[in-house]
C-alpha cells in the first residue's frame, strides 16, 4: 500500500489528529502529492511559498497572531478595544478570554511548520535546478522559516511539541532546551547554505542568510537572557556562543546592503505621497515613503489585494484594522480607515519620552504617537463603547486614507492608488515588520557593549544620529532605553522586558494612566496589586495557555502549561477582565 500525502492538505496541528492527511492505496491522478511533487524549480518555489501563507492566514485572527499579543503585552500599549472585544485586554494583562483563545497560532504556525519540513523532506525530489545557489535559497528559506515559527511557539507557551518529519505523530511537549537547540541549528543551518546576495538582489519578500544572522541574535538574546545560560545549545551538541552571533552580526552589517533609511517616519505609510500631501505633519517635515521594501527592512510578512477574510485566503493586515480607531472617517484623516482602537498607546511612554533630557528634540516621539487631540481634534471618537482611551494612538501601524488629485475625494485606504482596493479592510496592505536594520545595530552594540561598527559609531550612536540626537557613552540603561523608544510598538518590548527580568516595570509604567472609559475619566488599575506579577510568576514567566482542545485531543499526551491547569485559573478568565459583560 503506497502512502500518499497530498500537498494540498497542509492544515496540521501539533499532533496530527485532524485530518490532516489523506491516505488511499491508488496513485493520485489529480492531486499534487509527495510522489509528484515537486518535481520542477517552479513547483519547489510554489511549495516554499506556501510556508510563508501562514503568517498572512494568522492574521484573519489578530488577537491569536504572536505580534499582536508581543505587542499588547508590553507596557508601549493598552489592551483599549470596547466591551465587546476583549481579546486585546487579555493579551495585556496575561489572562484567558477562551478556552481556546490561542488555537489559530496554534494550528497556523504548525501548518507552517509541516510545510516546512515538507519542502526539507522533498526538495530532492526535483529534477533539475538552474543552479545550486537557487536551491539553496529554497532550502535556506524553509529552514529559516521552521526555526521562526518555532521560536513564536516557544515565546508564547514555553514549551510545545517538536515535530520534524510530516509523518503523523502524537507528541508530548519537548522542554525548552530542546526546541531552542533544533531552532539554533535551523537557523544556522540556513546562514550557511543561504547564498550571500546583497540586498535587494535575493528577492522581494524572501528570508535571506541577513535574515537568518539577525534573527540568531534575537533568538540567543532572549533564550540565554530569560533562561539565565551562556551560549545557544545546538541538536548535536555543540552550541552558538556570543562571539559567533556578533561576527553574524557584523558580517549582516558589513555585507548585506541592507542599512538605515535617512528618516526613521519614512518607513511608515503615513508619509506615502498620496497622504502626506494633505496631512500637515507629513507635508510639513518633508516626509517622503521609503515604502514597504526599503533597505532597513530585513524580515516582513507582505501584503496581497487578493482574496478577502471570509473566503479564508487573508491577505491584508488585520493587526492595523485592530489598532485603527473606532468610528473613523474624515474627522480622524490621515487615520481614515475605521478599525476597534485596539492597543491605545500606554501614557508613559509619551511622557517618560518627552522627560528623557537624552532625548531632546527627538522626532521620533511625534512621528510614532499620534496624540488625537493634537493631531485629529474633529475626531469625536466612539465614547459609548471605547474603554482604556489614552488619548494616543502608534502612527507605525494605523491605515491611512488619501485624497484624490483635486482633494475632493477621500479614498479609505492609500493602497488603492498603488492598485489595491479602496477598501476599510481589504485595503490595509501594510507589510508586518518582523525584523529591521535598526534592531540588529542594537542588539549589536547590546552584546559588544557598544563596539564601534558603522561609521566610527556604535549600532546605539547610529540609530540616535539617525534620529538627531547626540552620542551618548554606551551603558545598559542607555540601551534600555533606545529600544523602547526607536522600537517602540513593534513587538518586541514583552520580550525585551522578559530576558532582562524587567517584568515589573510593566505594572510601574501602566498603572494610575489616564484613560477613558465608555466616555468617563478614570486610571487604568490591575486586578488586585501583585496580581500580574503572581500570574506571571505562577505561569512560568508569562508563557499563555495551550488551546484546551488540543489537549483534549492529545488523549493526555500533550499537558497544559503550568498557572493554567484545570481548577487554577478561574480567576484569570474573561471575568477577571475589567470590561468583560457578565
Amino acid at each position: 500500500m503506497k502512502k500518499i500525502t497530498y500537498i494540498c492538505s497542509l492544515a496540521i496541528g501539533a499532533m496530527c489528529l485532524v485530518g490532516c492527511e489523506d491516505f488511499l492505496d491508488t496513485e493520485s491522478l489529480t492531486k499534487k502529492n509527495t510522489g509528484n511533487f515537486p518535481k520542477t524549480e517552479v513547483d519547489a518555489q510554489q511549495m516554499v511559498a506556501g510556508i510563508y501563507t501562514v503568517m498572512n492566514n494568522n492574521l484573519e485572527d489578530p488577537e491569536s497572531d504572536p505580534f499582536f499579543i508581543f505587542d499588547l503585552a508590553s507596557d508601549d500599549r493598552l489592551g483599549g478595544g470596547s466591551q465587546s472585544n476583549i481579546g486585546a485586554q487579555a493579551c495585556d494583562r496575561l489572562m484567558c478570554n477562551k478556552k481556546d483563545e490561542l488555537l489559530n497560532l496554534w494550528d497556523k504556525r504548525y501548518q507552517g511548520i509541516f510545510r516546512a519540513n515538507n519542502a526539507i523532506e522533498t526538495m530532492d525530489n526535483v529534477s533539475s535546478w538552474s543552479s545550486d545557489e537557487a536551491k539553496n535559497q529554497l532550502l535556506g528559506e524553509a529552514y529559516f522559516l521552521r526555526a521562526f515559527y518555532y521560536f513564536n511557539l516557544v515565546q508564547v507557551f514555553g514549551e510545545a511539541p517538536l515535530r520534524l518529519k510530516t509523518a503523523p505523530e502524537n507528541l508530548p511537549k519537548s522542554s525548552a532546551d530542546v526546541i531552542y537547540a533544533q531552532i539554533a541549528s535551523d537557523l544556522k543551518k540556513a546562514i550557511e547554505i543561504f547564498p550571500a546576495k546583497r540586498y535587494p538582489d535575493f528577492g522581494e519578500g524572501k528570508a535571506s542568510k541577513w535574515a537568518a544572522e539577525g534573527m540568531m541574535a534575537r533568538v540567543w538574546l532572549f533564550y540565554t537572557g530569560f533562561y539565565n545560560k551562556t551560549s545557544l545549545p545546538l541538536v548535536d551538541g555543540g552550541s552558538v556562543t556570543k562571539d559567533q552571533v556578533v561576527a553574524w552580526l557584523a558580517d549582516r552589517i558589513t555585507n548585506s546592503g541592507h542599512s538605515l533609511v535617512t528618516d526613521q517616519r519614512n518607513l511608515w505609510p503615513y508619509t506615502n505621497p498620496y497622504t502626506a500631501r494633505s496631512y500637515p505633519y507629513a507635508h510639513d517635515n518633508g516626509l517622503v515613503w521609503e515604502t514597504d521594501e526599503n533597505p532597513e527592512s530585513m524580515f516582513a510578512v507582505k501584503m496581497s489585494n487578493k482574496g478577502s477574510f471570509t473566503s479564508g485566503e487573508q491577505r491584508h493586515n488585520r493587526i492595523v484594522e485592530f489598532y485603527n480607531p473606532r468610528k473613523a472617517g474624515a474627522s480622524s484623516f490621515p487615520f481614515n480607515a475605521t478599525g476597534y482602537s485596539n492597543g491605545p498607546v500606554c501614557e508613559t511612554l509619551w511622557t517618560d519620552w518627552a522627560a528623557d533630557p537624552d532625548y531632546a528634540g527627538d522626532y521620533r516621539r511625534e512621528g510614532s504617537i499620534c496624540k488625537r487631540a493634537v493631531e485629529i481634534p474633529s475626531y469625536a471618537g466612539d465614547a459609548a463603547k471605547e474603554v482604556e482611551n489614552t488619548d494616543l494612538l502608534c502612527k507605525k501601524y494605523l491605515g491611512c486614507g488619501a485624497y484624490s488629485a483635486d482633494s475632493t475625494t477621500l479614498y479609505e485606504s492609500y493602497a488603492m492608488r498603488y492598485g489595491g482596493p479602496n477598501n476599510k479592510q481589504t485595503g490595509l496592505t501594510q507589510s508586518l515588520v518582523w525584523l529591521r536594520f535598526a534592531d540588529v545595530l542594537l542588539m549589536h552594540s547590546e552584546l559588544t557593549d557598544g563596539a564601534v561598527i558603522i561609521g566610527g559609531k556604535s549600532g546605539l550612536n547610529a540609530v540616535r544620529a539617525r534620529a538627531g540626537l547626540p552620542d551618548v557613552a554606551y551603558s545598559f540603561d542607555n540601551l534600555v532605553k533606545e529600544r523602547r523608544y526607536e522600537l517602540c510598538c513593534e513587538a518586541l518590548r514583552w520580550n525585551d522586558l522578559r530576558r532582562w527580568n524587567m517584568v515589573s516595570v510593566i505594572v510601574t509604567n501602566q498603572e494610575g494612566n489616564n484613560i477613558l472609559n465608555q466616555g468617563v475619566a478614570g486610571t487604568y488599575q490591575w486586578s488586585a496589586p501583585g496580581h500580574f506579577m503572581a500570574r506571571y510568576a505562577a505561569t512560568g514567566g508569562g508563557f499563555f495557555k495551550i488551546p484546551e482542545s488540543e489537549i483534549v485531543l492529545s488523549e493526555g499526551v500533550l499537558t497544559q502549561n503550568a498557572g493554567w491547569e484545570e481548577g487554577s485559573n478561574s480567576d484569570w478568565a474573561k471575568g477577571d477582565l475589567p470590561y468583560y459583560k457578565k
